[in-house]
């Protein structure tokens, strides 16, 4: 791989964080992986922001983007791509569910040549905290993903997507939303790259805490399968 760039571009959509953000800022700083960070505030009402900036102005390795409007996920996911160097592109929620440890095991397949995009799976993993008709809407979106494209994963809905930078951005990506997670792979498999899992830790938050995830995502993330499965 080249090494005039940063190994890894780690994207961090952020939305209203501010309570878990210096913590998770802390955990991925922490790992020994040449990294530069990109994280995009989706128009927060909070202090997250102001947060970001202050962390930008102590690390040249840090890049803040910062979206007028809130206009979601998958926005802030392509605004952060846009800017990224790194010759891998790992993207990073800016709660504490996913452990950034993991970094190592999710780059390495790829570092080593054998691999260009690896899923991070949490049902193979270790993991607590997730609920129940969350895990069965994953596991049937996980199903019809395996069906409709011929492959076997087993979480298609990770956070924990990681490739080459090339390839993130030759996908073209246009979802803002949630949908954003079954089009990264539906796009992967329709460019026939194979997708290598490694087991990674999960620590669900709850809704109190502040997660994001509605049941109406599932329905837009069947459609979204079906879209890009049929598209040419």
């Amino acid at each position: 791989m080249m090494t005039d760039r940063p190994l890894i571009s780690v994207i961090m959509p952020c939305y209203n964080e501010e309570a878990t953000l210096p913590i998770i800022l802390e955990k991925v700083k922490a790992v020994n992986l040449d990294k530069e960070i990109i994280a995009v505030d989706d128009h927060s009402s909070d202090n997250t922001l102001q947060l970001l900036q202050a962390e930008a102005a102590r690390n040249p390795r840090f890049k803040v983007v910062s979206h007028p409007t809130n206009r979601g996920k998958g926005a802030a996911v392509r605004s952060g791509i846009a800017h990224a160097r790194g010759q891998i592109t790992i993207i990073q929620d800016a709660d504490l569910e996913y452990d950034p440890n993991d970094y190592y095991d999710l780059v390495q397949p790829i570092v080593d040549g054998r691999i260009n995009v690896v899923f991070g799976s949490r049902f193979a993993g270790r993991h607590t905290g997730m609920y129940f008709w969350n895990a069965i809407g994953n596991k049937a979106l996980t199903f019809l993903t395996n069906f409709l494209f011929n492959c076997w994963i087993s979480d298609m809905e990770t956070c924990y997507k990681v490739m080459r930078t090339d390839i993130i951005r030759s996908l073209n990506l246009e979802s803002n939303d949630f949908r954003l997670e079954p089009e990264i792979t539906a796009k992967v498999l329709k460019q026939g790259h194979r997708i290598y899992e490694v087991p990674v830790s999960y620590l669900g938050r709850t809704y109190e805490e502040g997660k994001k995830m509605k049941s109406s995502q599932g329905f837009y993330a069947i459609l979204a399968l079906l879209k890009y499965r049929l598209l040419p």
